[in-house]
């Protein structure tokens, strides 16, 4: 699955800890999902997607 995160947390000049703290995960958990690293859950995508108030399938994308 690929996405957008770092992208739209950038444009919004925010660092890793300041989107972990705003959705309740750790900043690990960003910088592994920002590196295709980790699939985050449904509820974590979704909480994602609202932070930055886009549709989920506008940060994540399945890969063929």
């Amino acid at each position: 699955m690929k996405n957008n995160v770092k992208l739209q947390r950038v444009m919004r000049d925010k660092t890793q800890e300041e989107l972990a703290n705003a959705i309740g995960v750790s900043r690990q958990t960003i910088h592994a999902i920002e590196r295709n690293k980790f699939v985050p859950s449904v509820q974590t995508a979704l909480k994602l997607a609202g932070y930055f108030d886009l549709k989920v399938e506008e940060l994540f994308e399945l890969e063929d």
